[in-house]
């Protein structure tokens, strides 16, 4: 078994927390591990995905081009976490093969 340390755990269920599209099968394959794994993380930290929740509606409706935008700034958020949380992974096996 291997032993990971508490900070890639939590990162790993932010991720999986953050990619509500994201089946918890592909969050562990994006990282690198068990899937079983992942969900049992995910258990323990009582994580769970919120459900229905919607942002305030603005007063004024978003043009199309506003809402790209928002859009396309929510996907650089989570491809920048999910970035970080690769980097991350990487550094940890990349120490557990040095001698």
């Amino acid at each position: 078994m291997k032993n990971y340390p508490p900070q890639f755990k939590a990162d790993a269920v932010a991720l999986y927390q953050s990619r509500p599209e994201a089946t918890i099968r592909q969050v562990a394959a994006d990282l690198g591990i068990n899937p079983e794994t992942l969900r049992n993380w995910v258990r323990a930290a009582g994580a769970s995905r919120p459900r229905g929740h919607r942002a305030e509606v603005p007063a004024e409706p978003l043009t199309p081009l506003e809402a790209e935008n928002a859009a396309l700034r929510k996907k650089v958020r989570e491809l920048k976490e999910a970035r970080e949380i690769l980097r991350k992974a990487a550094k940890y096996f990349a120490g557990e093969t040095r001698w």
